[in-house]
């Protein structure tokens, strides 16, 4: 059984994750399911993290639009870090009849992240997954790395 509360949580963009119980120790990213809905009363909605010395990453999968959308065009645009210039770029634009769905492969975000429904109503569903790195973990094996050779009897 689901927890209304969790849905909605999911449903506004909220990771349900709790990233302050990752060790320091701990060597393996954190790949979280995330997902986001904008409508004609939540044009707009921004991914943010907390200064938590990880490094965070956003990689969208999908955007989508809700079994309700009206037949009209539904333009998604981003505002990032990746933006030269700050101004929103365009990711998306859906019609039910034509494109009701896009799929990305290798779109990755670096929080903050503003998602905007630029004309529509939607609903528009937007999909990915929240990934978390130790930065201290990484620096680690870099260092080990370049402290000597490597017996390639151990690889």
């Amino acid at each position: 059984m689901v927890n209304n509360s969790d849905s909605a949580a999911f449903l506004h963009g909220m990771d349900l994750f709790n990233f302050s119980t990752i060790s320091s120790t701990q060597e393996d990213p954190v790949c979280v399911l995330w997902g986001c809905e904008l409508t004609g009363g939540t044009k707009k909605f921004v991914f943010e993290v907390h200064n938590d010395l990880l490094e965070h990453q956003l990689f969208i999968k999908t955007i989508c639009l809700g079994a309700e959308a009206k037949d009209e065009l539904h333009v998604v645009e981003v505002e990032a870090k990746i933006t030269q210039n700050d101004r929103p770029v365009p990711i998306a634009s859906l019609r039910p009849s034509v494109l009701p769905m896009v799929s990305f492969y290798g779109l990755e975000l670096m929080p903050p992240v503003t998602f905007n429904l630029r004309s529509g109503e939607g609903p528009v569903y937007i999909s990915g997954q929240h990934l978390v790195l130790d930065l201290d973990v990484g620096e680690e094996a870099e260092e080990e790395e370049s402290l000597g050779p490597v017996n390639s009897s151990l690889c």
